[in-house]
């Protein structure tokens, strides 16, 4: 294993190396929180792959793939269908208004009145996400280094906290893209082949399993429709994905590079899910699915390239949780502590007027704070599972009918967008409480009554004030937006 380990130790290092040359690029606030928004196509695509694509659609793709055979792909797909939808449909819009989080992007549509309380609810979607990423790590270094779960878990999250504290989204970035190209190396060039392979190529699968392991939709549709709603639905309203898109050098390469991004999560998926199958031919007593990865890797590979693809699954942890960690800290900063803070007052036309003060440094100071908090609930916590649907549940049945909303329909309010969130919110806490938390009735319905609210109150209420549409069709249209820092001198020098 020692070569193995070295594997990983470099991979290590060289993301730590990263974080300290990012550091020396993030002088501003739009370079530390999303990377200047000068990312090209190819950058972006790799950025956007990795953050969608964490430890859940690695370990947890072959693990469905184990336990459904290749309709276990369904869950990274569905991924990678709202990834496409977000690109296609919305990206190029969303990277015109020129703001840093969706609670702005709300604050704008509605007139400044809906940003706090969508401010909690996505604070909290991307603490748990940016948790049950970190704890991931204990899976990973248990196998590379029969690790302790607590050591396991302060390694990978200091690791993680370091280099997104010490350069922001421009760290983040690069390493996203060493994490996008060890993936792509490790997953699908290497232990792809070699599973398919070691399982006696792909007659000798489907002669061992059962066939409805070879059945698209053997997993049913019921689940599919679930993760449809969950994951399709979720990634076009998650700050963690918004932020990337943020980064976008203009709405052509968000749309054009999050599609590729997009299919080349589609390809991962039916990666993943063959990987598990085969697996389930060799292991077919493994005690549980999620199991699957971690000893088709230890047993089936040779030296040095088990480290490559064990340090293919470290990186799609990492970018994960990287990704998470810096939208809870910019959430955190930017639209909750800085309302109570009165840093920032916004005016019915949605635009911001700012104190003087060091926002790179009170951004970086956020995202140390987050990361510690991640860490410490990250070894507290058990249920992963759970906590991730929670947080799923809250995004989708409070937040997706008023960002959509604002996006699609001019008729929407604040009222509205307010209720929306509030009675999508309590529905689902109200029904995970009778239905139980990973039933799927509570998004089902939670939503259903999110939209109707949503209607009605707007319907019933004053509609949202012309300059409010006016400033926001202005964004919308690339005009009006925050100026770039080139721009910020050449003002400076005009005045």
């Amino acid at each position: 294993m020692a070569v193995d380990y070295a594997v990983i130790v470099v991979y290590l290092a060289g993301m730590l190396a990263m974080g300290w040359w990012g550091m020396r690029r993030a002088k501003s606030k739009s370079e530390f929180l999303v990377a200047g928004r000068r990312l090209g196509p190819w950058m972006y695509s790799g950025t956007m792959a990795a953050i969608v694509l964490g430890g859940a659609s690695t370990i947890g793709g072959v693990g469905l793939g184990y336990q459904y055979g290749l309709s276990g792909a369904w869950m990274v797909f569905t991924i990678g269908l709202g990834l496409l939808a977000l690109s296609v449909f919305f990206s190029a819009r969303i990277a015109r208004l020129k703001v840093y989080t969706v609670s702005e992007m709300l604050d704008l549509r509605y007139g400044g009145r809906a940003g706090l309380i969508s401010g909690i609810v996505m604070w909290a979607y991307t603490l748990m996400l940016a948790v049950t990423s970190t704890i991931a790590y204990a899976t990973i270094f248990d196998v590379l280094f029969d690790m302790n779960r607590t050591v396991a878990i302060i390694l990978g999250g200091t690791i993680v906290v370091a280099y997104s504290t010490l350069g922001g989204m421009w760290s983040i970035t690069l390493t996203d893209m060493v994490q996008f190209v060890v993936k792509t190396i490790g997953v699908l060039l290497l232990l792809l082949p070699i599973a398919v392979v070691k399982a006696g190529g792909f007659s000798e699968m489907k002669a061992k399993l059962p066939t409805d392991y070879f059945d698209p939709l053997g997993i049913g549709g019921e689940t599919i429709f679930t993760y449809v709603l969950i994951y399709t639905f979720g990634m076009l309203i998650g700050q963690d994905i918004w932020q990337r898109v943020f980064t976008a050098r203009s709405d052509r390469v968000a749309r054009l590079g999050g599609t590729v991004a997009g299919t080349y999560c589609l390809v991962y998926a039916v990666a993943g899910a063959v990987i598990g199958t085969a697996a389930k031919v060799m292991y077919p007593k493994l005690p549980t699915a999620d199991a699957a990865f971690a000893t088709i890797v230890k047993d089936e590979l040779p030296v040095g390239v088990r480290g490559l693809v064990l340090a293919a699954a470290l990186a799609a942890v990492m970018s994960t949780s990287s990704g998470a960690l810096i939208a809870c800290a910019t959430v955190a900063n930017n639209d909750i502590w800085s309302r109570f803070k009165g840093v920032v007052t916004r005016g019915g036309d949605g635009a911001e007027h700012e104190e003087e003060h060091d926002e790179v440094k009170g951004n970086r100071a956020f995202i140390l704070i987050m990361g510690i908090a991640v860490i410490l609930i990250a070894i507290a916590l058990n249920n992963v599972v759970e906590a991730l649907t929670v947080a799923y549940n809250l995004l989708v049945g409070g937040l997706l009918v008023p960002i959509l909303g604002g996006l699609l329909w001019r008729r929407g309010t604040a009222a509205g967008a307010l209720a929306a969130v509030a009675v999508g919110g309590l529905a689902v806490i109200g029904l995970m409480a009778g239905y139980g938390i990973l039933a799927n009735e509570p998004v089902y319905y939670g939503l259903l009554a999110s939209l109707a609210v949503y209607v009605i109150v707007s319907l019933a209420t004053k509609p949202t004030d012309a300059a409010v549409l006016a400033a926001w069709r202005e964004r919308l249209a690339g005009r009006g937006g925050e100026p770039e820092p080139a721009e910020r001198v050449e003002e400076a020098v005009a005045g």
